[in-house]
């Protein structure tokens, strides 16, 4: 059972350097943590593009035999979790098309909310589609021609017609652009190299690594040109104030070295751990966090608390998929072989353990049953945000509503599912105060319903059923069927 929520994807983005494919593939490197089902780098020499993608991590797809073959000054790469499309070879990123603007490839973070009804209107008028992925309907639509104006007026037409969350970027021959929706829900951000060169990235994380310096997060409804004359910038929706930010980004998405709208994500997860000991004074002996997530509000939640804190799991970090199904003595393998508890740190001592959520409840259960096997008198759960209530349709590959724990049952019928002595959320306004940053800049929707794009949960089902009367391929009908039960 999936236990956290599942990452999306990464971007990254480089033009004007001639080591791009290996400035990008460590790029993607430091973004992995967005994604580990697949990953692709595509560069451009301003003639010919040159692509490589693959399955599973990014070390194990590119060696130094294929980033010499990815020539060019320019490239993009993506890393992907599958929060649409299945997990195959022919859904990795960068898409790449051929049309009469040329080559163009594409690398998508995000989710669109309109995709089946864009997708069935292409296809009836002579699209074929190749993935089930929301990122090739973005592609088909930079592909047709502009009702007026050159390339740049087609990409603010494709994007006026997509809704919902991407950050993308994009590759032509001679450019490189990098696009946010107009509420923002995906970070980007731009960067430049000690050379002169621009890199653009999900996170500030992948800057570090290849020392360039952070300029400036790309703004929401933003489009960003970078070719041989420098950046220029576009606002495809002036007309729109409405930020939406994913506050789960600062919960647990985004890495701690990251900074996002100018906040610093370790500092933020700190001071959320610092908030629940303002709201929640327990009397303990120890708080404990649960690697790697729930370091920081652990942390947070101990300086502000004054009680001891201790890393009492250890986190095994060379965990593969394995292919034998554990042996029925090994209890709780799945939960067991990731966290290791330090038993002597904990018996007869009252714990504090700490996460960033609680997504199903499975594997905090078996947290707080190694605890109380180990020895502690008693066990207080504490979790870094809000309950979670609602599915997201923006990337996040919560499940649907049936599942998630906390809108099926009581806080206090979960308690007593997690055997814990108490069970305690940090509050909505906590968790918005501890990013500094004003509520209504934030999409909240997983916690209180409210989705900043209005959608309609029955057009994806009503779109499918068409499309299974005509005897047409289901394709994105199986990511609506997903996207729709997510819903009920």
């Amino acid at each position: 059972m999936q236990s956290q929520p599942k990452h999306y994807c990464g971007v990254f983005g480089i033009f004007g350097h001639p080591n791009a494919a290996e400035l990008t593939y460590y790029g993607l490197y430091q973004l992995q943590h967005r994604g580990q089902e697949s990953a692709g780098i595509v560069t451009t020499d301003g003639r010919n593009f040159h692509a490589h993608k693959g399955m599973g991590l990014v070390s194990s797809i590119f060696d130094g035999g294929v980033l010499h073959k990815l020539v060019g000054p320019a490239a993009i790469g993506h890393t992907r979790y599958s929060t649409t499309g299945s997990s195959t070879i022919q859904n990795a990123q960068p898409l790449i098309v051929d049309c009469a603007r040329g080559r163009i490839a594409i690398a998508h973070n995000g989710n669109l909310t309109n995709a089946a009804e864009l997708r069935e209107e292409l296809e009836a008028q002579g699209s074929i589609f190749q993935t089930t992925v929301d990122s090739e309907i973005i592609v088909h639509l930079l592909a047709q021609p502009a009702r007026s104006g050159g390339h740049e007026s087609a990409l603010i037409d494709a994007l006026r017609r997509v809704q919902g969350a991407f950050s993308l970027v994009i590759l032509t021959e001679h450019e490189l652009i990098g696009v946010r929706d107009p509420h923002g829900f995906r970070p980007l951000s731009l960067g430049q190299l000690a050379n002169g060169a621009y890199v653009l990235a999900s996170e500030t994380c992948a800057f570090d690594l290849i020392h360039a310096r952070f300029i400036r997060d790309v703004e929401p409804g933003e489009v960003v040109i970078i070719d041989n004359d420098g950046v220029r910038s576009i606002q495809a929706f002036p007309e729109h104030d409405r930020r939406a930010f994913c506050v789960f980004e600062y919960v647990y998405f985004a890495r701690p070295d990251s900074n996002l709208a100018g906040r610093n994500v370790y500092k933020a997860r700190v001071e959320m751990g610092r908030q629940l000991a303002r709201e929640f004074k327990i009397e303990a002996d120890l708080v404990v966090p649960v690697p790697d997530s729930g370091n920081c509000a652990a942390l947070g939640y101990s300086l502000e608390s004054g009680i001891d804190f201790e890393m009492a799991f250890v986190r095994n970090h060379y965990i593969g998929r394995s292919f034998l199904q554990p042996s029925q003595f090994i209890r709780d393998f799945s939960v067991r072989v990731k966290l290791n508890l330090i038993a002597e740190l904990v018996r007869g001592r009252r714990v504090i353990i700490v996460d960033d959520s609680i997504v199903r409840g499975t594997t905090s259960k078996a947290r707080v049953t190694s605890l109380k096997e180990a020895g502690a008198t008693e066990v207080h759960v504490l979790v870094s945000c809000p309950p979670h209530i609602h599915p997201c349709v923006y990337g996040i590959d919560f499940p649907e509503r049936s599942k998630l724990m906390a809108a099926n049952h009581s806080q206090d019928e979960i308690r007593k599912f997690l055997n814990a002595d108490s069970l305690h959320y940090l509050s909505l306004d906590g968790m918005v105060a501890a990013t500094s940053q004003p509520r209504n800049s934030f999409c909240l929707a997983c916690y209180d319903g409210n989705y900043p794009v209005p959608f309609d949960p029955t057009a994806d089902k009503l779109i499918m059923e068409r499309r299974r009367a005509r005897g047409v391929g289901l394709g994105a009908g199986l990511d609506a069927e997903a996207r729709h039960q997510r819903l009920l």
